[in-house]
């Protein structure tokens, strides 16, 4: 696995591209000098373990024949205050399914994803308390 960065402005502005060719814009907040136009690196993080553990989720719920009709992930952290650096404290992961889907088979697919399965959600509760939840709808 590999990524290349590369600087685009005077500022903090970065350009990530990976082997297939997929570009994320990276940004730094104002008062370091950013100008809001990309993603936080922290903010990466949050998004990694929404965009790991709904791979996953899908996955699983495929193998079982459940028909996911629409999948959203609401990721919230919450960091250490006044530390440098500043590591992630809680993060909860909500997820927002929607289909005919089983209830307990959501669960379980979503209980392995988050305690066996996403490498990010590993990675991240060595620092990090981490916490989700589900809703269904029809």
């Amino acid at each position: 696995m590999k990524v290349n960065l590369k600087r685009i402005n005077d500022a903090c502005h970065l350009e990530a591209h990976n082997e297939s060719g997929s570009v994320i814009h990276i940004d730094g907040a104002p008062e370091i000098g950013g100008q809001n136009l990309g993603f936080r690196p922290m903010q990466l993080l949050l998004a990694g373990i929404g965009s790991c553990s709904s791979m996953d989720i899908i996955s699983i719920l495929q193998k079982q024949k459940q028909p996911v009709d629409n999948l959203e992930i609401e990721v919230n952290g919450e960091r250490e205050k006044d530390k440098v650096p500043s590591l992630f404290q809680t993060i909860h992961v909500h997820f927002k399914l929607s289909g005919n889907l089983d209830e307990e088979k959501v669960k379980r697919a979503i209980d392995l994803s988050m305690n066996k399965y996403c490498s990010v959600a590993k990675t991240l509760e060595k620092t990090a308390r981490i916490s989700y939840s589900f809703e269904v709808t029809a």
